[in-house]
């Protein structure tokens, strides 16, 4: 099953809310007019589209006005182009230009940080990176526990401290031996956090000075993880991590089952961040990179080649 197969299925309760509704608003040949393009938006709010639901509308509006647009397969086509668009290129699969690329993920309590570090630990991994993992989350016990099994049963190097161990420290280690040893990459993971706690927030931005001062460019990634069935509230938490560290990328967990993955492009269009994995399933296989044009066409319908 390839990435857009496997999408269409992950999102079909988007699917059912965007793509089934469309088809509903051509129902017995309705021709395009005012009153069905604004049912238009509002079924695209309701996908939690939010402001990229009137840019698309405004868009066929024109489209329609210019002769383009005549029908329910005009107005899938031309939607399709203008979510394309709306998405940041830059997504996907990192591009690991230094050695040891020195990675820091972040997200609050209970987005999927952990289990999205151990599945990126996977595929680097895969990919014949050796791999150390930090496990800068001293609050939480379990979380450096999951990531000790993780890196055991797939020979990846593992660094932790002790229960009251400083984040910051425990993270200066993991990189202080991830250079001794030539890893490839280096993955930190950190104590998951409410955007709203402000010390917490501030002791990622530590975190990050730390690690450069051991490691002058590093992190050379901060990847934030976003729980996709938050929808429009990840935005919201997302402001508050990009002003605590420099977030260069997203990765959305838990994408199956929510009718809320419009949110993606939200979160693109008010931070300008790249979405550069996305996870579609428990199995560590099932954190994918990025591709637009699959994620799109797997919200929009089946039907339309690239």
């Amino acid at each position: 099953m390839g990435l857009l197969d496997r999408l269409k299925s992950k999102l079909a309760r988007t699917r059912e809310t965007l793509t089934d509704g469309i088809a509903g608003l051509f129902r017995g040949g309705r021709p395009i007019d005012a009153a069905l393009l604004g049912e238009l938006e509002e079924l695209l709010y309701t996908s939690d589209l939010g402001p990229v639901a009137a840019e698309v509308t405004q868009a066929l509006a024109r489209a329609h006005q210019r002769g383009e647009v005549k029908g329910e397969d005009d107005v899938r086509a031309r939607m399709r182009e203008v979510l394309v668009e709306r998405l940041d290129a830059r997504g996907g699969e990192l591009e690991l230009s230094h050695r040891p690329t020195v990675i820091l993920v972040c997200g609050v309590n209970g987005s999927g940080k952990t289990t999205s570090i151990a599945k990126l630990g996977h595929r680097l991994r895969a990919q014949k990176k050796r791999v150390l993992l930090g496990a800068c989350d001293t609050f939480r016990a379990a979380a450096a526990e999951q990531l000790a099994i993780w890196a055991s049963r797939n020979g990846a190097e593992f660094v932790r401290g002790g229960p009251e161990a400083d984040p910051a420290s425990v993270a200066f280690d993991a990189v202080d031996r991830g250079l001794a040893l030539g890893v490839d990459v280096i993955v930190l993971d950190t104590a998951g956090r409410l955007h709203t706690q402000k010390h917490l927030m501030a002791e990622l931005g530590k975190l990050e000075r730390v690690v450069a001062k051991r490691l002058p460019g590093a992190p050379h990634e901060v990847l934030l993880v976003i729980d996709a069935t938050n929808g429009q509230n990840a935005i919201r938490q997302a402001r508050e991590f990009t002003s605590a560290v420099k977030v260069t990328g997203l990765i959305v967990a838990k994408l199956d089952g929510t009718a809320r993955a419009g949110a993606i492009f939200t979160i693109q269009q008010e931070l300008g961040l790249p979405v550069r994995y996305v996870g579609t399933g428990e199995s560590l296989e099932l954190l994918e990179p990025f591709d637009r044009e699959a994620f799109v066409d797997a919200l929009v319908g089946a039907g339309l080649q690239r």
